[in-house]
């Protein structure tokens, strides 16, 4: 077994924002799937990975980790990542960059919540749980777009290497069009996103490139 191994499922945004980590930093890892739709993150073996049931788990340096963010954190502190700036203020505007999309919006359009949303109004289709993501993500994505004003963008977020902002953005891309949300006018966030999807480490997080 390899010595790090990331308990993943391949459409999960955090399991994507740790993916894209690990590639950025030339970390070689085994890939445990977790099946969310056939429930095995509610199973006790899993739980006693991850108490709250939930995905990424990443085994790494003899320790075990959960949450994507915390997860980001010990990586860029111990493989020095660069992934926040040393500037306090930039520091902080890139981290409220990357919670606008990672602590708001994401919590709201998982899979879990979209799902109890759906059984609560007994509507359990697509056009419904198209509808919740359109109306959480597009806004998100739009606040996106306005603190990227702060930044030039050369071509990165904080310079010439991707950081926390950026992976915290492409997976949310991800799910905007899996759910056909129209940020056409994000025009700064997409020329991000273009500067991204040009890197291996993004390419190779892709889900459908994990998901074979």
């Amino acid at each position: 077994m390899s010595e790090v191994v990331l308990y993943d499922y391949w459409r999960s945004s955090a399991s994507y924002r740790v993916r894209i980590a690990l590639n950025l930093a030339g970390i070689s890892y085994e890939a445990h799937k977790v099946d969310l739709l056939a429930k095995e993150h509610k199973s006790a073996a899993h739980l006693d990975l991850h108490p709250q049931g939930l995905v990424p788990v990443l085994k790494i340096d003899g320790h075990s980790f959960t949450q994507s963010l915390a997860i980001l954190d010990y990586l860029d502190q111990t493989r020095e990542l660069g992934l926040l700036p040393t500037n306090a203020s930039k520091r902080a505007k890139i981290m409220a960059m990357a919670h606008t999309l990672a602590v708001d919006v994401h919590p709201v359009c998982n899979l879990g919540v979209v799902q109890h949303v759906s059984e609560l109004v007994g509507e359990n289709n697509t056009s419904v749980k198209e509808g919740w993501m359109k109306h959480f993500i597009l806004p998100g994505l739009c606040a996106f777009e306005r603190q990227l004003k702060e930044f030039d963008l050369s071509p990165f977020v904080d310079g010439n290497s991707p950081g926390l902002a950026e992976i915290c953005l492409i997976p949310q891309l991800y799910n905007a069009d899996r759910w056909k949300v129209d940020y056409s006018n994000c025009h700064k966030l997409k020329g991000l996103a273009a500067s991204c999807e040009s890197l291996k480490a993004f390419q190779d997080a892709h889900p459908d490139q994990v998901n074979v």
